[in-house]
C-alpha cells in the first residue's frame, strides 16, 4: 500500500507503530513531515503537505494511541 498525504488515518497507524514512545504532541512539524516521508509505505510529494494536513495526522496520532 502506498501512502500519500491524503491518507491521515493510515498515516497516524504507521507513526504510532514507528514511533511508539513519542508523544505526538511533542514532535515538532518539522520533525512530523520528515518522519512521514521517512515511512516505508510513503510515496508522495514531500512538497505537497501543509500545516492543516500536518495537525491533521498529528490529530490522528493521537487518537490513535489513546
Amino acid at each position: 500500500m502506498q501512502l500519500k498525504w491524503t491518507d491521515v488515518q493510515d498515516i497516524a497507524i504507521e507513526l504510532a507503530e514507528t514511533y511508539p514512545e513519542q508523544n505526538p504532541l511533542q514532535v515538532r512539524f518539522t520533525d512530523l513531515h520528515d518522519w512521514i516521508c521517512q515511512l516505508e509505505e510513503f510515496d508522495d510529494d514531500p512538497q505537497r503537505s501543509n500545516e492543516q494536513i500536518l495537525e491533521a495526522i498529528q490529530q490522528a496520532w493521537i487518537d490513535e494511541i489513546d
